[in-house]
């Protein structure tokens, strides 16, 4: 038996956000692999991001979805560094509040992940929606005009003096859990 400390995993969790809501799931995420005696870096996720592979066991990626759509600088990172996404274990998760509606909640079911996965030939292992949050007072007028008319087709909350959070948090801690077993 070797008398070498065992190596705690260190887990890359990079994020794209647009309110903050998505970074706040990624830090609790983070919270969560720490106390599980893991080691977890947070950073944005950017066209020009060049992470340092080599430090790093795990791979999350998160993204928001704005208008129906994830960030285009989520499926250029994929597509810059597919080959190590695909030798690495890795997770995804999307932040929608689609997802808020159970027939929305899964992955399998969601709109959005399942157009994520249509536009990118990466295969995580671990893969997971979380419902997002609507802050109307902290969107200029256009968002919360335009974010409005979409929650009013979709059955949503449309109060403009409103905060709706509908993260799953125990959901969240579920994922942590799975991540740190990869």
């Amino acid at each position: 038996m070797s008398s070498e400390p065992m190596k705690t995993a260190s887990i890359l969790i990079l994020y794209s956000t647009t309110d903050g809501h998505t970074l706040r799931i990624c830090r609790y995420l983070q919270a969560r692999i720490e106390a599980a005696g893991q080691e977890a870096v947070l950073m944005p996720i950017t066209r020009d991001a060049a992470p340092d592979w080599p430090a790093f066991d795990k791979i999350v990626i998160a993204a928001r979805i704005r208008y129906g759509h994830h960030h285009p600088d989520v499926f250029a990172f994929v597509r810059a560094h597919l080959d190590v996404l695909t030798r690495m274990p890795s997770a995804f998760f999307s932040v929608n509040t689609v997802a808020r509606k159970p027939e929305r909640s899964r992955p399998e079911t969601n709109p959005y992940v399942q157009r994520f996965f249509q536009k990118t030939p990466w295969r995580p292992s671990l893969v997971d929606v979380f419902a997002g949050k609507l802050d109307y007072p902290r969107y200029g007028f256009f968002d919360r005009q335009i974010i409005r008319f979409i929650m009013r087709l979709t059955g949503g909350p449309t109060d403009p003096s409103g905060v709706f959070e509908f993260t799953d948090w125990a959901r969240v801690d579920a994922f942590a859990r799975k991540l740190c077993a990869l």
